[in-house]
């Protein structure tokens, strides 16, 4: 029954993504192992041997090994992270948050009130979608963002050219941790960052989400604006991100990062490479 436990179902022929107790309870009867044998008696068994078949974890096969190249880029970011800058620079983490739609419902949202949860209209309007482009300052919090219906170099662009004009020109080095997808680097992008010396980019690893700090950011974001999704408009939408981002700037703060926190991230990746190896 372990061993069954231990595989894939198809493998025994039967059509289901994950084995449970009862249905391993049917197969165990199925195949001649026992003449009965009770669900409850399978999850004994299955405790006794540290086993859940019924839970998975999903991970992702790595474009790029987890080798010494891999370790120095992420040690390097995670250095641009802790040290102390100088003066005259900043690091700022660069990301979009893609296909926000307004989703407005036929009747309007009711307030929670006593004894009664919040009221949200199952029923929607489409009415397109929005990108935000945002900037996240690793060392104040401040969060840079710009709203469009797309997403291309040229919206890009709009969002460096509000960080050239928000930072203040005694800014000298202003480090940009960025994906390294096309539209971070096409021509438009390259001739626009050949003519502003000051912004120099980094690119984590592929499939290294987790160094770019703007994506904690985007996880609040989320969290605390997007629950309930009832805007009126796409303008609506677009009003209330600014709004959002107002309102965290007034109280921004960076997130803690430190060299331990990442090094605990790195054992872990490489602990999981180690047991899928085997």
């Amino acid at each position: 029954m372990v061993k069954v436990a231990c595989e894939r179902p198809d493998h025994y022929g039967r059509s289901l993504s994950q084995w449970d107790c009862s249905e391993l309870a049917l197969q165990m009867v199925a195949v001649g192992l026992v003449a009965r044998i009770s669900a409850s008696t399978i999850r004994r068994i299955l405790a006794n041997h540290k086993l859940k078949p019924w839970r998975h974890h999903l991970w992702l096969s790595a474009k790029v090994a987890r080798d010494a190249a891999f370790s120095a880029a992420v040690e390097a970011l995670v250095r641009l992270y802790t040290r102390v800058l100088a003066p005259d620079e900043v690091v700022l983490c660069l990301d979009e948050k893609t296909s926000l739609q307004p989703r407005t419902r036929l009747a309007p949202t009711r307030p929670g009130k006593p004894t009664q949860v919040a009221l949200v209209e199952h029923e929607y309007q489409r009415k397109g979608a929005l990108n935000l482009l945002a900037a996240f300052d690793t060392r104040t919090g401040r969060v840079y963002g710009v709203t469009r219906p797309r997403k291309r170099q040229s919206e890009f662009i709009e969002l460096l050219e509000l960080l050239e004009a928000a930072i203040d020109p005694k800014i000298r080095h202003i480090h940009l941790v960025m994906d390294n997808v096309a539209m971070h680097q096409g021509k438009l992008v390259q001739q626009w960052l050949g003519t502003h010396p000051r912004f120099e980019c980094h690119f984590p690893p592929a499939h290294c989400s987790w160094l770019n700090q703007i994506e904690q950011w985007f996880s609040i974001l989320q969290r605390k604006r997007f629950t309930i999704v009832d805007f009126e408009s796409l303008e609506h939408l677009a009003e209330r991100l600014q709004a959002f981002i107002t309102e965290w700037n007034e109280r921004a703060h960076p997130f803690n990062w430190t060299t331990k926190s990442a090094a605990k991230v790195m054992a872990k990746c490489e602990k999981q490479s180690l047991s899928l190896a085997t």
